[in-house]
């Protein structure tokens, strides 16, 4: 296997909300199983025996983010819009501390505004929205980026939700599509992040109001969004400050403080 090349099956977590399937017969009409569920099916349709997927939901003790489960899990994708606020901070906590560890993280949609992409984006996360009926095509920037593969350019999105900037986050690694919409409005629709030792894409097509992740272009998308998302690290490790000693490049040591360094 090449240190370059990442390991399978990819264990892959998709997150869900589940609160509009629940409260919102047109949602369930789309997503019977709820939007948790069927990105889970295109992950596993695009990837075959690539991936080890599972979903989690909201509901679930813990929201379904145990530090077992965490630590198990190469790839976390988050779905949120309608209960950010219900994700506990210590839950948010341990997300952050295995994405900074080297965990992968695909956020979708309006998980713009969750507490884990706040958190490791530091920035409001707002941004230009309109939610009547709208087209969306999704051009894409970087045609050599592997989350770009087998991706048609452009793409059309018949049924969506409109995004548009300013967009209130970094200036992103890599910006892979960029989108339009009918009111002339563009957005940053496809980026990328390095925290710590973790990878992270955001891919904001996929409304709950529309069958967005129906869609084989966006499942295309998501899936290789998953497999870039893997650390190619071969442990998960926090990044520490150690303390070298001139000429000895490898044996690192423990950091007490500022008023200790001598010790």
């Amino acid at each position: 296997m090449s240190a370059l090349t990442p390991e399978y099956p990819v264990r892959v977590v998709v997150w869900g909300e589940n609160r509009h399937e629940q409260v919102q017969q047109n949602v369930r009409d789309i997503y019977p199983d709820g939007m948790h569920t069927t990105i889970k099916e295109g992950i596993e349709e695009n990837l075959g025996d690539r991936a080890i997927v599972q979903t989690v939901t909201l509901d679930d003790p813990e929201h379904g983010l145990t530090e077992e489960l965490l630590a198990q899990t190469d790839v976390l994708v988050w779905w949120g819009h309608a209960a950010h606020g219900e994700v506990a901070d210590e839950v948010v906590e341990r997300v952050h501390k295995h994405v900074l560890a080297g965990m992968g993280l695909v956020v979708l949609h309006s998980g713009h505004w969750s507490k884990i992409f706040g958190k490791l984006m530091g920035t409001s996360c707002t941004l230009r929205w309109r939610s009547k009926n709208d087209r969306e095509i999704v051009w894409t920037v970087d045609p050599t980026h592997p989350i770009a593969r087998g991706i048609p350019h452009p793409f059309l999105i018949p049924a969506q939700e409109m995004y548009g900037e300013f967009f209130d986050v970094p200036a992103p690694d890599e910006l892979i599509f960029l989108s339009t919409f009918t009111g002339g409005e563009v957005f940053r629709s496809g980026m990328t992040y390095r925290r710590g030792f973790g990878k992270i894409f955001y891919f904001s097509p996929g409304d709950q109001d529309y069958p967005v992740y129906h869609q084989a272009e966006v499942r295309k998308v998501i899936a290789n969004g998953v497999e870039w998302a893997k650390t190619l690290r071969p442990e998960r490790a926090d990044p520490v400050l150690l303390r070298y000693d001139a000429e000895d490049f490898y044996n690192g040591h423990g950091y007490g403080g500022a008023m200790h360094n001598d010790d």
